[in-house]
This record gives structure tokens, C-alpha cells and sequence, in this order.
């Protein structure tokens, strides 16, 4: 940290501060996603952290690095988030699957929905060696979706401790307890990652997997779907593969159930698709698809589905519907007629 920056920010220098805090920018914004499960949540979190953190930077006395200080202000912003709101959830959070394709399937508004991240940027490394988990591990769909079932201080020692490496200490002292209680926390917290986190991460099945073999299942995948080929898409599905479409609440599992469903809906029922090029989406494969719109005359951003693998098989389909995910992916909202 440059001591000169630092005692320029103090002054009120508004550029010295954001030299200070852009190194960190993208790690406290993907904090701020584990904590609330929401790419658009993250960011107000993180605008109200660095507003605190630049109001109160004269308390910064310098006993701690600035980016444990940091996180300290985000973490409690992000407390205070989690209070206010309903947890995140996907639709299996909410019931059972559904045992035949729901045609009229209606948003469900009431609902706070998980929603995807773009983890372009982000390390795939640990952020400290003491970290359980790699930076994109932390960000996979499975394990933000599991935080939204832990209360807040559990949540938050998982996070600090596990992903980010740092000490029952260092973590008291950030959320005001003790280390004791953080102890505590961290135990109840591993239990329920035991129970809903595979132990299998997706990083180490894409490495297993490789990048040839990688962008072939997601080409093909797209192919499936922009030709209406059910037989290509069920041979990239496990037998177990599940598929949900938040903000719609039902959701399908067993091959049988989601082939019904793809023939009824994403395939035949819907129109003539468009997929962008393979992105990240949450450390895995994704696709923005864009559905024909004829009033515009171009294919409109309808849903960023994100690929679950199992080995190059696809074991869950999660197709995040609606444009503001394709602007925080930084995909367009249209394609042209002419789109491959």
C-alpha cells in the first residue's frame, strides 16, 4: 500500500483513494456476490462499502493491512444486506421437480432469485495459501447457492475463512465476536457444505475434462438447440441431469422429464434461436441464448444458460432468464438476422 496515497486519500483526495482500492475492486465484488447470491446486489454492496470505507478512512489507523480493512467494510455491509432482504434461491430451493413440462409456467415475482456472475478477471488461484477453495471454485453455482442457505455469520466465516484465508482472529475482530464464535460458525457452516456442495468442483472437473473436449460439449450443446435436434442434446445429458429456468419456479430432473421439457419449450416451443460465443458464467461453461423476436426483426437476449458437467456430460442446465444478466455479462441484447 502506498503510504502517499494513503495520506492523500486522507486529505480528501478522491483519486488518491480509488488508486488505492481499484487492486481490489474485483476480489471485493465477488465477496460481496457470495454474501448476497446477486451480480446486481454485489454492486450496490460494494458502492456502499467504499463509501463508508472512504467517509471513515481517518479511522483507518494502519493495525491491519487496508485490504483486511476493507473487507471488514464490505463484510458489514453485506450483513446488514442479507438482514434486510430474503435469501437468494434457484427453483429447487423451492420444491420438488416437476414430473411433466408446466406449458404456462409463470414468473415467479415474489421470489429473490439467484442470479449469475461473470468471473472474467478473477484469479484461479487462492486468494491466501491457508484457502480451502480456488477464487473460481467460490464462485460456482452450487456453493454460492449453499451460502444462501447459511445465516449471515456463518456465511460470512465460511467465506473469510475458507475462500479468502484469513484467521479465526482476524475474522472476530472484522464481524465483532469472538474467535470462539467464529470457530463455532465455521463448524455448523462446513456441515451444510458437506450436504449440498459436490465433491467434485467444477474446476477440477473442466481441467479433467480439458478445453478441446470443453467447447465441443457447449457447441454441440448450442447446435442441439438451435437446429431442434432433441436426440444430439439427450446425448450430452446424464441420466440424473437437471434443468431450471429461474424466475420460473418449476424445474425438472431424470432425462426423461428434461427431454419432455426441451421438446415442449427451449427446442420447438419457443421460436428460432441464436447463441452467443462460450463465455464463463460462475467458473463454467455458459451461453447467452437469443430468442427471434419478429416485431424487432432481430434475436432478443432471453436467458444465460449456465452448463453444469459431469466428466463432458451435462448433469444441469441453469438457464438465468432475462436481459439485465446478458448487460452484467457485457453481451449484447440483440442479435442481427444474420448472427451465426
Amino acid at each position: 500500500m502506498s503510504q502517499d496515497f494513503l495520506e492523500r486519500a486522507r486529505t480528501g483526495d478522491d483519486d488518491a483513494f480509488a488508486a488505492l482500492v481499484q487492486p481490489l475492486r474485483r476480489e471485493l465484488h465477488a465477496h460481496c456476490y457470495r454474501m448476497l447470491g446477486s451480480a446486481h446486489d454485489a454492486e450496490d454492496a460494494l458502492q456502499e462499502a467504499l463509501l463508508r470505507a472512504w467517509r471513515g478512512l481517518t479511522g483507518f489507523e494502519g493495525r491491519s493491512s487496508l485490504r483486511s480493512w476493507l473487507y471488514t467494510v464490505a463484510t458489514r455491509v453485506c450483513l446488514d444486506a442479507a438482514e434486510s432482504r430474503s435469501r437468494r434461491a434457484l427453483p429447487m430451493d423451492l420444491g420438488p421437480a416437476s414430473t411433466r413440462t408446466v406449458v404456462d409456467d409463470a414468473p415467479s415475482v415474489e421470489t429473490a432469485w439467484l442470479g449469475p456472475y461473470g468471473d472474467l478477471g478473477l484469479s484461479e488461484g487462492t486468494a491466501a495459501p491457508e484457502a480451502r477453495y480456488e477464487q473460481r471454485e467460490a464462485v460456482e453455482l452450487a456453493f454460492v447457492a449453499m451460502l444462501q442457505h447459511l445465516p449471515g455469520n456463518q456465511r460470512a466465516a465460511l467465506v473469510l475463512f475458507d475462500v479468502l484465508g484469513f484467521s479465526a482472529g482476524e475474522i472476530a475482530t472484522m464481524m465483532d465476536t469472538s474467535p470462539t464464535s467464529v470457530n463455532s460458525a465455521l463448524a455448523r457452516a462446513r456441515t451444510v457444505v458437506s450436504a449440498r456442495v459436490p465433491p467434485v468442483s467444477q474446476q477440477r472437473t473442466l481441467r479433467q475434462v480439458g478445453d478441446a473436449q470443453l467447447r465441443e460439449t457447449v457447441v454441440t450443446f448450442v447446435r442441439a438447440l438451435e437446429s431442434g435436434d432433441t436426440d444430439l442434446l439427450v446425448s450430452l445429458l446424464t441420466e440424473d441431469v437437471t434443468w431450471s429456468m429461474p424466475p420460473l419456479p418449476h424445474w425438472y430432473a431424470g432425462l426423461p422429464a428434461v427431454t419432455d421439457f426441451a421438446v415442449r419449450v427451449p427446442l420447438t416451443g419457443c421460436g428460432e434461436w441464436r447463441h452467443s460465443e462460450p463465455i464463463s458464467a460462475n467458473g463454467q461453461p455458459a451461453v447467452g441464448g437469443y430468442l427471434w423476436q419478429e416485431s424487432a426483426g432481430t434475436f432478443q437476449a432471453w436467458s444465460i444458460d449456465v452448463l453444469t458437467l459431469r466428466g463432458p456430460q451435462v448433469c444441469a442446465v441453469t438457464s438465468f432468464i432475462g436481459p439485465e444478466h446478458f448487460v452484467a455479462l457485457g453481451l449484447p441484447l440483440s442479435l442481427p438476422p444474420s448472427a451465426p
